[in-house]
């Protein structure tokens, strides 16, 4: 074999060697990082879910797994990769029960279409969570879209009381009205009368 046979075929395999080291160690620190992924938290730890008015909370009581529903919700923001496979998977079974069972007095079309919205955003976020090779930026974008579902339905139901409430002050305050010009004409009415019979 000649020198320039030679360099060229030691050249080779060196250059061969360096590329697969390079491989092994991108494959490594892919690993190393799936191994931290694993072992982090997700979501925004200061995101809090609204309260329930009292109303509302009274009526929530009936519709089944609500309560579940809601303290799973709560957990997913600073959860282990893990916890949100666990905890997205029962928020897909519980929002697709609620949706399934609406109380009468929940049942409107704006609560429904906040159901829809985070039957969705709960499905969603189990596909991020279960992917085999994980975007923690798409995983955080769908924790942040699940939390803002949850808290839209829960303004929504908390809202839907609260026009309840004024609706039925508003009945109430129009019949008390309606009493009262009742009272007034009759009173004018007795005093005609009373001053016919005097004349």
């Amino acid at each position: 074999m000649n020198f320039p046979s030679f360099l060229f075929l030691t050249t080779l395999v060196f250059c061969l060697l360096l590329v697969s080291c390079g491989n092994a160690s991108e494959e490594n620190s892919e690993m190393h990082i799936a191994v931290q992924d694993l072992e982090g938290t997700y979501g925004n730890k200061k995101f809090t879910v609204p309260q329930l008015s009292e109303r509302a909370l009274m009526h929530v009581t009936q519709w089944s797994v609500y309560e579940d529903f809601e303290n799973d919700a709560k957990t997913i923001s600073g959860s282990t990769l893990e916890k949100l496979r666990n905890t997205s998977e029962r928020l897909v079974q519980y929002s697709d029960s609620l949706s399934k069972k609406i109380p009468d007095t929940l049942n409107n079309s704006a609560i429904s279409s906040r159901l829809t919205v985070v039957k969705t955003r709960a499905n969603l976020l189990l596909q991020e969570a279960n992917k085999s090779r994980i975007d923690s930026l798409k995983l955080e974008n769908a924790i942040t879209e699940m939390n803002k579902a949850v808290k839209n339905l829960i303004v929504q139901i908390n809202e839907k009381f609260q026009k309840d409430a004024i609706d039925l002050q508003r009945k109430e305050d129009e019949e008390k009205e309606l009493e009262k010009q009742k009272r007034f004409l009759d009173s004018v009415y007795k005093a005609e009368l009373k001053d016919k019979m005097n004349n």
